[in-house]
């Protein structure tokens, strides 16, 4: 029942990765659009959210429940020593919610609808920057529970090159898969064309931070090179990943939306494959070179068995009505303010 427990968490995060990234990249994408455009890709980005928006944060909201449920030692070492980018994460995920909610519905539109953009926009880039650092710091081997100070103890672990490559990464990630997911919602060839240029652009800005990632690890002396190249499985991760974007550009080409929106979704799973399978099962790393392991510290046989059946029996419940949820926001006509 462990390992039924791990895919769910794995699983869990994944689909955070994909759906929330997805939503959290559509501020991303309305700041970095230009001002001719912007109310073009905000209406366009509101449609494209529209199927996730109520359901992204349930697989979020599992993981911390797995990790609190079935995994305490790990879950204790992550909510103390890594508190602050925690902390950060939570406010932008609900400054996000409520500027959303305020824009888009708000009685009267007055200049307040200039703040409701900062602040939607600025969080939708808060929450997944810190998000990258959160799981950077899980694999730097930068926390110390052994610490004295406050600075090495809550601040260093996450507050470095490492951390701020990969958060720049995360928030890259969200807004490719944003601008992909948003190339289905459209109707009119001008806007398509729109939404497939921004998603090309977005296709390289990944690239470039993860060529980035990969010099900050270095830096770090962090063998991220070796979990990703070091194992046949990785590269074979690394290499259908690589194919996919070239299928990508073909798609883009053909306008394929649903291949699109697979190929987007296939390649974050491979690229979270390929950085966690090499040390698997520790999921976190620790400065004094020790580790928490899934398997090693995962809490009582009998928490694992009834949280193993809970996610279980849960599931025959919850993902239809969750499809049914996203099914029925795609058909519905969308207003956009």
């Amino acid at each position: 029942m462990l390992y039924v427990v791990i895919a769910y968490l794995w699983a869990a995060i994944c689909l955070y990765l994909i759906l929330g990234g997805a939503d959290f990249g559509a501020g991303i994408v309305e700041l970095i659009s230009g001002k001719e455009t912007r109310p073009r890709v905000r209406s366009l980005m509101y449609k494209a959210i529209g199927p996730i928006w109520e359901a992204n944060h349930m697989w979020l909201i599992i993981a911390i429940v797995i990790l609190f449920v079935g995994f305490p030692e790990i879950y204790t070492t992550m909510s103390i020593y890594m508190h602050l980018p925690l902390l950060m994460m939570l406010i932008g995920i609900i400054a996000r919610g409520t500027a959303f909610t305020f824009r888009n519905y708000d009685a009267v539109e007055d200049s307040m609808q200039t703040v409701y953009f900062r602040i939607f926009t600025i969080s939708s880039l808060i929450t997944p920057f810190f998000l990258g650092i959160i799981a950077a710091s899980t694999v730097s081997s930068h926390i110390d529970t052994q610490a004295t100070d406050f600075y090495t103890a809550y601040i260093s672990s996450w507050f470095n090159w490492f951390g701020i490559a990969v958060g720049l990464f995360t928030v890259a990630i969200c807004g490719y898969l944003a601008s992909i997911f948003a190339i289905g919602q459209v109707e009119q060839k001008e806007d398509r064309r729109l939404m497939i240029r921004l998603a090309k652009l977005f296709v390289f800005v990944v690239m470039g931070c993860g060529v980035l990632v990969f010099a900050a690890a270095y830096y770090s002396h962090i063998p991220l090179l070796n979990w990703v190249l070091g194992d046949i499985w990785g590269q074979i991760a690394i290499f259908l990943a690589s194919c996919s974007v070239i299928w990508l550009f073909i798609s883009f080409r053909n306008e394929s939306i649903s291949l699109m929106r697979i190929l987007a979704g296939f390649q974050v799973v491979m690229i979270l494959f390929a950085a966690t399978y090499k040390h698997y099962p520790n999921l976190i790393l620790l400065k004094n070179g020790q580790h928490l392991s899934l398997v090693e510290h995962a809490g009582a046989e009998g928490a694992i068995s009834s949280l193993a059946w809970a996610l279980l029996l849960g599931s025959i419940f919850i993902l239809p009505t969750l499809f049914y949820l996203m099914y029925s926001f795609s058909r519905k006509s969308i207003k956009a303010y």
